[in-house]
């Protein structure tokens, strides 16, 4: 006889053990993966095709739930190395993710553990065997959406309460994540970048120093600051002007992290004024792009449904080259906001939307995506060597 099901025998249907429900009422069910309980974000959809782990762990995701479009997440597994948050015990990261099919056993060389495990042990509350397509149509046409995500391994929820936590939570508007994505206390990175068969390469460089004003920093940002010779020190968000100056900087970089460019602004923009004063060259990237504009005069939006993923094309009006680069964020630049003596110099095509500027005789400059990729293309790390040389011009120039 053969194996195959007979036809007149219905499909055995799983107990759904996790759910996703949207402010609107919407319910969602599927296979419940990672961590149990219940956290109330904001869904996005993430278009990347790798590096599901270096995106869990991005802090810039902290208050959100990613739902991937690339269908098969979890076939490389998890290690230590793929993740970008500088803190890993405090799980500052994404709060869930939302998957198409069933995580499978691991099967690459790097892999130390199972992905369900991983999600598990970063608290991470995962959702699977759902249409991700549909889900991600839905929030294209509506926008990002206010939702809780709950996993219980008995099938058991209580929807009324879960829908009206969903209804009541107020979202990413006017709310400061960056403090509590940032690191505690002051530090040195020494770490370079990844390579092949020798993993990370630990350097004291001194030829130039950076301070980085930590908002929920990556990893690989600092690591490339590192592999340009750069001695790095890391300080918290709310640090002072005084406090970043009296290191001594040659240059100062304003970190990517997560919430609203305003709230985190109400603190971070006067410090960035008062180090716009001091000469000292400034490069910013993603929520540090959004708060040096705040500080240059400009205003940020919340974007309908935000830019997440690795295949975003971007124009570089300063050499008229498009690029292909990595993108998280759910908040921009209004270009029409810029100032005199401030010039956009990146632009997204696929909206036209603000992805980067300058300013006019001072050597500051910022991007909205993420040219330390990780995951992504690498087309936008010259960005780091701009900043260098720029750090390079303005010695020459004082000394």
């Amino acid at each position: 006889m053969s194996n195959a099901q007979n036809n007149d025998q219905p499909w055995p249907i799983k107990k759904s053990t996790a759910i996703l429900v949207l402010a609107d009422g919407t319910v969602i069910e599927g296979q419940g993966l990672g961590a149990t309980g219940e956290v109330e974000a904001e869904v996005c959809f993430n278009t990347a095709l790798t590096g599901y782990q270096e995106i869990l762990t991005d802090p810039s995701y902290l208050g959100q739930i990613v739902t991937f479009t690339f269908p098969h997440i979890g076939n490389v597994g998890a290690n230590g190395e793929d993740i970008e948050d500088l803190t890993p015990a405090a799980r500052r990261g994404a709060v869930g993710a939302i998957f198409k099919a069933d995580v499978t056993n691991p099967s690459n060389y790097r892999a130390v553990e199972h992905l369900d495990n991983w999600l598990s042990s970063r608290g991470i509350i995962a959702l699977s065997g759902i249409d991700t397509r549909a889900l991600t149509v839905l929030i294209r046409e509506k926008g990002a959406q206010n939702a809780v995500i709950a996993h219980s391994p008995d099938g058991n929820f209580d929807l009324d309460a879960l829908k009206a936590k969903a209804a009541k939570w107020s979202g990413l508007e006017n709310l400061d994540l960056a403090i509590e994505a940032t690191s505690g206390q002051s530090s040195q990175w020494t770490q370079a970048p990844w390579k092949l068969g020798e993993s990370f390469e630990e350097l004291n460089n001194d030829e130039y120093h950076i301070v980085a004003l930590d908002y929920g920093v990556k990893r690989n940002i600092l690591r490339l600051f590192v592999g340009l010779n750069c001695k790095v020190t890391v300080l918290p968000a709310k640090s002072s002007a005084e406090e970043v100056l009296a290191h001594n900087p040659d240059g100062i970089f304003l970190s990517n992290g997560p919430g609203d460019p305003a709230a985190t602004g109400e603190y971070a923009v006067p410090t960035i004024q008062a180090l716009l004063k001091s000469g000292v060259p400034i490069f910013g990237i993603c929520l540090g792009h959004q708060m040096l504009a705040l500080a240059l005069g400009a205003t940020t939006v919340k974007m309908h449904q935000g830019h997440h993923g690795a295949n975003h094309p971007v124009k570089d009006h300063t050499t008229n080259k498009v690029e292909i680069v990595s993108m998280n964020h759910g908040f921009a630049v209004d270009s029409k906001s810029l100032p005199d003596g401030v010039e956009e110099t990146h632009v997204s095509l696929f909206d036209g939307t603000n992805c980067g500027l300058r300013v006019a005789g001072k050597p500051v400059f910022s991007v909205q995506h993420h040219p330390e990729a990780s995951p992504g293309p690498q087309d936008s790390h010259y960005l780091f060597r701009r900043f260098i040389d720029l750090i390079a011009e303005t010695k020459k120039e004082n000394a």
